[in-house]
C-alpha cells in the first residue's frame, strides 16, 4: 500500500480536498482524505507530490485509436489534402483505408494507445472496423468499451454481420467491455440497426451512433439529396437503398424505429434541433462532444448551451487523428472553452472529461473518480498555485502541467 499526496485532491465526484491524498492497495483506491487522516489510519509509506494537484484520469469517450496514423499515411499515399466537405473526407479516408499493407492498422491503433496515456488519458470509448485487431486491446493498460462499428444496406448481410460482431464481443479480453456502433443513421439500414440494438441489450452494452454530424447529413435525412446521396451512396454501390424523402431528422428517425435508450451515445450532436434534443434527453441518449473535430471538418459547431440548458449528460471526445490534430482531451478543453466561452463552468468541463465521460460508457463504477473502490487511475499536475479568487478547477484547466500518470497505481514509464 502506498498513500499519494497533493496540495490538492480533485475526486470530481466529490469537492476539491486541500492537502489532500489516496491510499492505494493493489491497484486500487482504499481510502480517500487529508494527508493527515490518512496517515493515521494506514501504516504505509507517503508519496509526497509537492505543490501537485491529483485527479482522475481523463476518459476519451469518442476515438478510433485504429486511423491515428492517418496524417502520416496522407503523406505516403500523395492525399495529403484537407477536405472542404464531409463527403470529400470520408472518400479520402476510403481511399487510404483501401491502401494499407498488412499490419499497418496494427501499429497505428497501438500508438493511439500510447498517446492516450501520455496525455492523461486511462480510459476509452474506442470504435474499431476491423474486428481482427481486437486482440491488440487484451494487453493494453487502458481501460473502457471497445465500440465495433457496423456499416451497411444490404439485408441479406445483416444477420453475418451482427453473429460475427456477437462472437467478436462474447470473447473480448483486458480491460475494455464491449460496445456496439452502428456508424450513422444514413450508413446502416433500419434492419440492421433494429438488430445491433437487440444484441447491445443482449450485451448489456451501450451503443455509439455519429448522429448529426454534418448539414449533408441533415439535408439526405430531410430528402434524400446532397453530397450523400450524389457521391456517397454510388461509391458504396447502395444506390438501390436510396430513400425516397424522409422529411425527418436523424434523431425523430432513430426514434422511430425504437433505438433511442439510456445506453446510447449520440456522437457529435452538431446539427441537432430543439425538438431533437427534447428526445434525446426524454430518452436518456448521453451526448458525446468533437469539437476540434467539427472545426477541422468544417461540419459547424454543436448547440452547446442548448444542450446544456437541457440537462443532457455530456462527455467528450477527440476523435480520431484523421480529423484531429492530438489525442489529448486537455487540448480539447481548451478548445471548447475558447469556442462556448461561459457556457461551462470549469467544474462541468472537468466532469464532462471524466466522471461524466465514465457514466456515458456506463464504467462509472470502476473508473472516472477518485472514489473508495475504484482503479487508481489518475494523473498528477503541476504549475497549479491557485491566484486569489480563482478555484482550484480553474486554475488546473488555466495552468496545469501533466507531470505523471499512474494505471491501477503503476506509473507511466
Amino acid at each position: 500500500m502506498k498513500i499519494y499526496a497533493a496540495s490538492y485532491l480533485l475526486p470530481i465526484s466529490s469537492p476539491p480536498i486541500e492537502g489532500g491524498a489516496l491510499a492505494v492497495k493493489e491497484g486500487r483506491i482504499v481510502a480517500v482524505g487529508k494527508v493527515h487522516e490518512l496517515r493515521a489510519q494506514f501504516p504505509a509509506p507517503v508519496v509526497d507530490l509537492h505543490e501537485s494537484v491529483i485527479m482522475p484520469g481523463m476518459v476519451n469517450a469518442h476515438t478510433h485509436l485504429e486511423l491515428t496514423h492517418f496524417p502520416a499515411w496522407k503523406v505516403r499515399k500523395d492525399l495529403d489534402y484537407l477536405p472542404k466537405r464531409y463527403v470529400e473526407w470520408i472518400q479520402q479516408v476510403v481511399k487510404i483505408k483501401r491502401s494499407l499493407e498488412p499490419g499497418e492498422l496494427e501499429h497505428s491503433a497501438r500508438e493511439g494507445m500510447r498517446l492516450c496515456v501520455q496525455s492523461g488519458t486511462t480510459a476509452v470509448g474506442d470504435i474499431l472496423s476491423d474486428p481482427a485487431l481486437v486482440p491488440l486491446y487484451r494487453d493494453t493498460a487502458l481501460t473502457g468499451r471497445l465500440f465495433l462499428e457496423a456499416i451497411g444496406h444490404d439485408p441479406l448481410l445483416c444477420d453475418t454481420v451482427v453473429a460475427r460482431m456477437e462472437a467478436t464481443l462474447a470473447n473480448l479480453q483486458g480491460g475494455l467491455l464491449p460496445g456496439v456502433s452502428p456508424h450513422t443513421p444514413h450508413t446502416v439500414s433500419a434492419q440492421l440497426f433494429r438488430c445491433l440494438q437487440d444484441l447491445a441489450v443482449k450485451l448489456g452494452a451501450p451503443k455509439a451512433v455519429h448522429l448529426s454530424e454534418t448539414a449533408a447529413e441533415a439535408a439526405f435525412m430531410h430528402d434524400s439529396t446532397g453530397d450523400i446521396a450524389e457521391l456517397l451512396y454510388p461509391m458504396a454501390h447502395w444506390e438501390p437503398y436510396l430513400p425516397h424523402p424522409m422529411r425527418t431528422t436523424s434523431t425523430r428517425y432513430l426514434d422511430g424505429l425504437g433505438v433511442l435508450d439510456s445506453s446510447t451515445l449520440a456522437v457529435h450532436a452538431v446539427h441537432v434541433t430543439p425538438n431533437d434534443v427534447a428526445i434525446l434527453k426524454e430518452r436518456g441518449v448521453s451526448v458525446v462532444l468533437c469539437p476540434r473535430s467539427n472545426d477541422r471538418l468544417f461540419v459547424g459547431c454543436a448547440p452547446h448551451k442548448l444542450l446544456k440548458e437541457a440537462g443532457l449528460q455530456l462527455a467528450i471526445g477527440t476523435d480520431s487523428l484523421a480529423s484531429n490534430d492530438s489525442l489529448s482531451l486537455w487540448d480539447e478543453l481548451h478548445f471548447l472553452q475558447q469556442i462556448a466561452p461561459g457556457v461551462f463552468s470549469s467544474q462541468e468541463l472537468l466532469a464532462m472529461a471524466t466522471l461524466d465521460g465514465a457514466r456515458a460508457l456506463r464504467i462509472d463504477a470502476d473508473t472516472g473518480s477518485l472514489q473508495t473502490g475504484k482503479r487508481a487511475d489518475f494523473q498528477v499536475l503541476g504549475g497549479c498555485n491557485v491566484d486569489a479568487g480563482a478555484g482550484i478547477e480553474a486554475t488546473v484547466l488555466a495552468k496545469g502541467r501533466l507531470e505523471q500518470v499512474y494505471l491501477a497505481g503503476v506509473p507511466l514509464q
